[in-house]
């Protein structure tokens, strides 16, 4: 996995296309810088006060966007000698900012709903699995979810 730093997060401006019936979103193709293959695609609804935290992919390079609601997503490098002294980056997607997240291996994360409904699509370049992820109670850091 070698050192990772939030730096190496990239965001991309997506283009929204505005159709009668109904905007088309694009999301990645395999020529967008962030795109090192194909692994899966999956989507996770989050709820209004509700936070999924904290997670770490070992493997896994992640795409995360957010076609519904907005979505702030927290990132963490884990300072290994004191914990209470970690980096954080910070980053809101959604409708209201139609980007794209690329998150290399190797960085924590969490993120909650700022709408009632959020609607997360995470296209990875491998299949998910239990096996290479990293996961830790909410507590664990001390980040302070507003």
């Amino acid at each position: 996995m070698g050192s990772v730093n939030l730096n190496s997060i990239v965001l991309s401006q997506l283009s929204r296309i505005e159709t009668v019936g109904g905007d088309v979103l694009h999301g990645i193709k395999k020529t967008d810088n962030g795109y090192y293959g194909f692994g899966e695609a999956y989507f996770s609804w989050i709820f209004a006060g509700h936070i999924k935290a904290w997670k770490r992919h070992n493997l896994m390079t992640m795409n995360l966007i957010v076609p519904f609601g907005n979505v702030r997503f927290v990132f963490c490098v884990q300072n290994k000698e004191e914990n209470n002294n970690n980096e954080y980056r910070v980053e809101e997607i959604g409708e209201n900012r139609f980007m794209r997240i690329t998150v290399p291996p190797g960085i924590w994360f969490g993120f909650q709903s700022l709408s009632s409904k959020s609607l997360v699509l995470n296209v990875s370049d491998i299949v998910h699995k239990s096996t290479e992820v990293d996961r830790v109670s909410i507590s664990h850091f001390h980040y302070t979810w507003s």
